[in-house]
């Protein structure tokens, strides 16, 4: 847990401390999950509904080209088959995306995302156990496209993360969480002296 607290500090440092340099914008953003885990012992699951909400930072490194770095709550998992049970996991994710800017506004993206796991339960019935079978690091590769409207500072975000981490602590088959996002975010406006 004190890794994800220093891992957390230094990212949000990073967003924050990056807000007055020229061509840095700081926003806030937040949206749908639809994530699932792929099982390769062919157990199949259900996609899990969930949401996600955190911060950003945008940072022009040429006229097409940017960083963004972000700080992300996103709650993740998967509905079993039975019907009646899901697992949730929660992670805050920090996903530093390379951003390809087109005139207009459109964007394209990809980016590597480590995930920390904050909580993991499996829900049956209503009656919630915890779970400590669960790593708590997951690496992910987010691709996606946006839009931003300059002017109102408003956009909106697609993205699909691959899992890449196995999520079992000792299970003998391997299990990866990906998903799709749909989100909006806010770019807060801030002037150059």
């Amino acid at each position: 847990m004190k890794k994800i607290s220093v891992c957390i500090t230094v990212a949000a440092l990073l967003i924050t401390a990056t807000a007055n340099a020229q061509h840095v914008n700081l926003g806030v953003k937040a949206g749908l999950n639809v994530y699932n885990i792929h099982n390769d012992n062919g157990t199949e699951n259900d996609s899990k509904t969930g949401f996600h909400a955190g911060l950003l930072g945008h940072i022009h490194l040429s006229t097409h080209v940017a960083l963004q770095p972000e700080l992300v709550y996103s709650a993740e998992g998967a509905k079993y088959n039975n019907g009646n049970s899901a697992l949730k996991l929660g992670y805050i994710n920090v996903p530093v995306m390379v951003q390809y800017m087109f005139d207009g506004g459109f964007r394209l993206q990809a980016g590597p995302q480590v995930g920390f796991l904050v909580n993991a339960k499996t829900e049956t019935n209503g009656v919630s156990t915890d779970r400590k079978d669960i790593e708590t690091v997951n690496f992910s590769l987010g691709v996606g496209a946006s839009y931003l409207h300059s002017p109102s500072g408003l956009g909106v975000d697609a993205r699909y993360n691959f899992g890449l981490s196995n999520l079992n602590k000792s299970a003998p088959y391997k299990s990866t969480g990906s998903g799709f996002q749909l989100g909006v975010f806010y770019m807060i406006p801030h002037s150059h002296k």
